[in-house]
């Protein structure tokens, strides 16, 4: 399939490779279609004995024996056509094996550079539809209509007009199959460009249910929805109409034409320039000849589909990239720079961030303030490597964050988002990261997060299953949770973004004890709040207003200087 627009040499470099590994099941695809189509010539040169020598000669002997072997023949197209399903099953299922990881990688990567607003799970659907259509009946037509020629040489040895006839209905068949790519082509492939951004709205309403239902916003959002969604269904249905009237000319022509073919048969049978069994031959070879192509025009829809979803996957694998390989580093202590740190975020084109600097040492603990949108959140997904730099960087243990191999660097990192997203499982499956379980660095890193023994007071304890949202948990406690996960095997650097944001005074005592035995480890710790019990902690404090930094230093200092100018309080973030 070609790229229609962009991309090198116009096509789908890493789809193609995919294309190419399973090249030898479409070979082998081929070569039954070839046996099949051959045999599909048999009940012709059945009818044309039969109708010249059977009843001719009334031979039963004969009969019997031609019957015989047009039925072993048939069997024998039967388990061939199983076979070519088979193996283009096998195909469809290795070409997704071959894909699905590095589909789901850049799916991934694309939600994390887009800062989340595009989060649909459509490539890996398209994925998925593009492996079923290819075990389609629809794929099959492919196979089958390069063999009309065949058909029409074997009219042409009956009779020159039988031949001519036959090569004017089949150019007139693909006349209508170019017909409905032009007419249809265009309409579905904006149905399917909007009916994905409608999933993902919709993806987005169903995470805010709650917020939907509290505030009485349904009706609102379900009308917003409904003028996309009905401008879908217009686009489909005309797409739809189209086609389907296409197909009911193409179907019609083909009967008229077969029709009429049995008629020229006739009169050339009456003219002596024919035999009454090759006018009969001549109608089942040309319903061969023209039956894969009506039934290419019949399932031009699923055709468009699946070229728009090949589209959509090549597009996204060449906008985001393989991670080429890296040398594997030797595992961080946790010494923390950013140099001249400038960030914009994905989507955006003003920075963020402009020109921060700091430095910490394995087992410090940096505290981060500052008023609403000075970009707080922003330099914890900085420091983490989340959002790239656009000017300076970020260095962990000396090297480029952005250079360290996510899947080995992850275990050393732990990260408290504002909003805490738990997954399905366990408790214990969600602390561990999903990881294979180590129980006592579990019951470690929940008693480091004070959580330990609420955990014990829940119905099975570490193995009580949580939804995506928590369940039964308290917003405190889901905080706590999430805690506990980012500090999971004692990583070297740890990023808090408010996380005491809702715990009562009890829990925040408990945090604070928390990050006096994460630095006791030789974490290296940054914490972003504004209320001051867990400030207290830190060793060095770090004010934001605007992207910019205000103040940098040794805690006492910084806030010798802002209470100096102004309470504390009144550099509290949102």
């Amino acid at each position: 399939m070609e790229k229609e627009k962009g991309g090198k040499n116009g096509r789908y470099p890493e789809l193609a490779a995919a294309l190419k590994a399973v090249r030898a099941y479409f070979g082998f695809a081929a070569l039954f279609s070839a046996a099949i189509n051959l045999l599909l010539i048999v009940p012709t040169i059945y009818m044309l004995q039969v109708y010249d020598r059977v009843l001719a000669s009334s031979s039963l002997s004969t009969l019997g024996m031609l019957t015989l072997l047009m039925v072993f023949l048939m069997v024998a197209m039967g388990g061939f056509e199983w076979v070519r399903s088979t193996i283009m099953v096998a195909a469809s299922n290795r070409l997704e094996s071959y894909l699905r990881r590095r589909v789901a990688d850049a799916t991934f990567k694309r939600a994390l550079l887009t800062g989340g607003t595009i989060s649909s799970a459509q490539p890996l659907n398209d994925l998925a539809q593009l492996r079923q259509y290819l075990t389609g009946s629809g794929l099959f037509a492919f196979f089958d209509a390069p063999w009309a020629p065949v058909y029409i040489g074997v009219m042409f040895l009956f009779h020159f007009w039988f031949g001519i006839g036959a090569l004017i209905a089949v150019f007139v068949m693909l006349g209508i199959a170019y017909w409905t790519e032009k007419a249809t082509n265009g309409r579905m492939q904006a149905a399917n460009q909007l009916n994905g951004a409608v999933i993902n709205n919709v993806t987005n309403n169903l995470r805010n249910a709650e917020v939907i239902a509290a505030m009485g916003m349904e009706n609102n959002i379900h009308a917003r929805h409904q003028v996309a969604a009905d401008e879908v269904m217009g686009l489909q249905s005309e797409a739809s109409q189209q086609a389907s009237l296409i197909s009911s000319i193409s179907k019609t022509f083909r009967i008229v034409t077969q029709s009429a073919m049995l008629g020229l048969g006739a009169l050339l049978s009456l003219e002596q320039e024919i035999t009454p069994g090759m006018m009969i031959a001549g109608t089942l070879l040309l319903s061969r000849a023209l039956a894969p192509i009506d039934q290419m025009v019949a399932a031009w829809r699923g055709f468009s589909v699946a070229r728009a979803q090949y589209a959509r996957l090549g597009e996204l694998l060449e906008r985001i990239p393989p991670e080429s390989e890296t040398m594997p580093l030797p595992a961080p202590e946790g010494r923390l720079t950013a140099e001249q740190l400038v960030v914009i975020p994905p989507g955006a084109t003003a920075p963020v961030l402009k020109g921060i600097s700091l430095a910490l040492q394995p087992g410090e603990a940096l505290g981060v303030v500052g008023p609403s949108a000075s970009g707080k959140s922003s330099l914890a997904r900085a420091l983490l490597g989340i959002w790239p730099a656009r000017n300076g960087t970020v260095r962990l243990d000396g090297a480029d964050i952005s250079s360290w191999n996510r899947q080995e660097l992850g275990p050393y990192l732990g990260y408290l988002p504002q909003d805490i997203e738990l997954f399905d499982g366990t408790i214990a499956e969600n602390i561990c990261r999903f990881g294979q379980p180590d129980g006592e660095w579990v019951v470690e890193a929940a008693r480091l997060a004070g959580v330990h023994d609420l955990i014990l007071h829940l119905p099975q304890g570490y193995d009580t299953v949580i939804g995506a949202s928590g369940g039964l948990l308290s917003g405190g406690q889901r905080q706590r949770i999430g805690l506990a996960r980012a500090v999971y095997g004692r990583p070297r650097l740890v990023v808090l973004d408010e996380p005491n944001s809702n715990l009562d005074d009890q829990g925040e005592r408990e945090l604070v004890e928390g990050v006096r035995r994460l630095k006791a480890a030789r974490i290296t710790l940054v914490v972003i709040s504004h209320r001051t019990m867990v400030l207290h902690s830190m060793d060095q404090m770090l004010v934001l207003k605007d992207g910019m930094q205000v103040h940098y230093g040794p805690k006492d200092q910084v806030l010798g200087k802002l209470m100096a100018v102004n309470p504390l309080s009144r550099t509290s973030a949102g």
